[in-house]
């Protein structure tokens, strides 16, 4: 941090800067009510006990001045030493200021059995008065931004008002309370997401307070009052938070995106990697100008994979935050989870960026509209296929744009995506289209160039249509229109060759029908001549000899279902019977052959 060389003393905080001259250096924020806010809950006040948290206080003051070298002289003597500008030095009457609101406090709880002790906690109470407006006073040299000023003004006016809340002075405790009500509130709107929780607790914390300060004074114009209060507050605080936003913008443009703004909301950026590449995003548009459409694909195609390793590391840090997966009670999710589909937002849109630059990069256009597609030359085969490819993969990221988590209800949103891909619809239809006519399939492609031209009708006269895309679309229809004239021409031409090969295939034909008998041409439509004479051929007599199947003697329904054996080796064995006994009569006869 930034160390100021002429010391600021504490009782000199009142005088012309002439006595107390600061040399001006880098500036330093001071997160006072984040701080006190951590501290306490790690050291005793989440379970209410402030004599812990009271020799936390003790004990960090010792190890500050320690390491600050700023001992209040030795073991046995007092020496006074104020405070001079450092931001570690600026602890040191914060932490004192707490250790005496944390030692009313527990005098407090005290007091319920030992009343006594409630002058030892308005004693307390106003030293830690002097110590908070001590911190003030530190804070509104120039080497401390805005931020740091409010905090220590909202600071020190809640202390005060807590003085004189225990000393029943209601009026001075509800301007006090209020005006830090006022500086924590606008805060609250102007710090990151994931600080704004702290402001918003300390807020409901006030308000309990106030609301006793206002019945406590008894009358009916307390509300009037407060409200009033509230307009005046803002009025003199306006000067100095329209410091701080613009402070928030400049830091926001080193080397990093702090937080971004999307679909009405401002969100916090923490991790690194997700800010560098915000970062790079803002810059893109501007770094694809007058590029030709090859390097500006290169471009897109490395942001792209940055993007997805932005995603990756945003799923870890949500993996490791378990409190980042619910939701608020007013149903809004997380920083963490708002960013998720933010990211895959950008995703989507620079890969559909992408496959349009491709698109052109196919016709070598060498024009700026990206969507405005020439008709075809004749020889270029191929190229409406690829083409239905590319937009395919268009419409698909748009599909996944429509169902990104957190959108589903926003209805412009999902208007304008809707509209997106009916245009493209358009265009796939129409190159499909085109295909089919390469194919000879006219009546198909007229079906398609018309539902081409529909979905071009039915976005056209969108307003929040995207410019290039209402371009295209215009363009077109154009193309369309010419088309479907082409298509019809060619199935005219194509329907009178057909109808010429059906003249000489009738011809050829005639000679066959002729001979063929009536009988069995009766669904052919053919003028005969010889129909009404003698010779007419009506059927064939007598008609062809077709097998049938005998009538059994049993079964006859289950003729057609029967297997009848095999008689073969019947036949054969009876054929060797006969042919031996003929052989053996013979041998008998003559006396020789026989058995011996």
């Amino acid at each position: 941090m930034v160390v100021a060389e002429a010391p600021i003393h504490l009782e000199n905080a009142d005088q012309p800067e002439e006595s107390t001259p600061v040399k001006q250096g880098p500036v330093f924020t001071v997160e006072i009510l984040k701080i006190i806010t951590d501290a306490q809950q790690q050291h005793g006040l989440r379970h209410s006990d402030y004599q812990r948290y009271r020799g936390y206080c003790t004990r960090r003051i010792r190890r500050l001045r320690k390491t600050l070298h700023l001992p209040q002289g030795d073991k046995r003597h007092f020496k006074r030493r104020d405070f001079i500008l450092l931001v570690r030095y600026l602890y040191i009457p914060l932490m004192l200021s707490e250790r005496a609101w944390g030692y009313a406090m527990q005098l407090r709880q005290e007091s319920n059995t030992e009343p006594r002790k409630r002058f030892h906690l308005v004693s307390k109470l106003r030293k830690a008065v002097h110590y908070a407006e001590q911190l003030e006073s530190l804070c509104q040299s120039e080497l401390c931004d805005a931020r740091s000023k409010l905090e220590s003004q909202a600071y020190a006016a809640w202390i005060r008002g807590s003085f004189f809340f225990e000393v029943k002075a209601w009026k001075e405790a509800m301007d006090n309370l209020q005006q830090a009500q006022v500086v924590y509130e606008k805060l609250c709107s102007a710090v990151n997401e994931s600080d704004q929780a702290v402001y918003k607790n300390k807020c409901e914390e006030l308000v309990p307070s106030l609301r006793y300060c206002a019945y406590s004074i008894g009358d009916n114009t307390a509300i009037s009052d407060l409200k009033s209060l509230h307009g005046t507050a803002q009025g003199e605080l306006l000067d100095t938070l329209d410091r701080l936003m613009a402070e928030a913008r400049q830091k926001e443009g080193g080397g990093g995106v702090s937080e971004v703004s999307w679909q009405g909301r401002t969100v916090g950026v923490k991790h690194p990697i997700v800010s560098t590449f915000l970062s790079t995003e803002q810059e893109l548009d501007a770094a694809l100008e007058g590029q030709t459409s090859e390097a500006n694909i290169d471009k897109l195609d490395r942001h792209v994979i940055n993007c997805k390793d932005a995603i990756a590391a945003l799923k870890d840090d949500i993996n490791n935050d378990p409190s980042s997966k619910t939701k608020s009670p007013d149903g809004s999710v997380s920083a963490l989870q708002y960013l998720l589909p933010y990211l895959t937002y950008i995703r989507l849109n620079r890969s559909n960026q992408r496959t349009l630059f491709m698109i052109k990069k196919a016709y070598s256009e060498e024009v700026t509209n990206i969507n405005h597609i020439l008709k075809q030359e004749e020889g270029k085969k191929g190229k409406p296929q690829d083409l239905i490819r590319l937009y395919e993969l268009i419409l698909q990221n748009l599909n996944e744009m429509q169902q990104l988590v957190g959108l589903e209800q926003d209805k412009n949103f999902q208007d304008n995506i809707e509209a997106s891909l009916t245009g493209y619809k358009a265009y796939r239809c129409y190159y499909i289209g085109e295909v089919l006519t390469g194919t000879k399939k006219f009546r198909e492609a007229l079906a398609l160039y018309d539902r081409a031209g529909n979905y071009c009708c039915s976005v056209a006269e969108r307003k929040d249509l995207e410019k290039t895309l209402k371009y295209g679309l215009k363009e077109l229809s154009g193309l369309i229109e010419a088309a479907k004239s082409i298509c019809l021409a060619q199935a005219v031409l194509q329907a009178s060759e057909e109808n010429k090969d059906d003249i000489q295939t009738t011809i050829v034909d005639k000679k066959y029908i002729a001979k063929v008998p009536l009988v069995d041409r009766l669904d052919i439509y053919y003028e005969d001549p010889k129909i009404a004479s003698k010779q007419a051929n009506i059927i064939k007599l007598p008609p062809d000899m077709k097998p049938i199947p005998c009538k059994p003697l049993f079964f006859d329904v289950a003729l057609n279902h029967l297997t009848f054996p095999s008689l073969q080796q019947e036949l054969e064995s009876k054929t060797k019977q006969g042919q031996s006994s003929l052989t053996g009569f013979v041998k008998g006869l003559w006396g020789w052959g026989g058995k011996k």
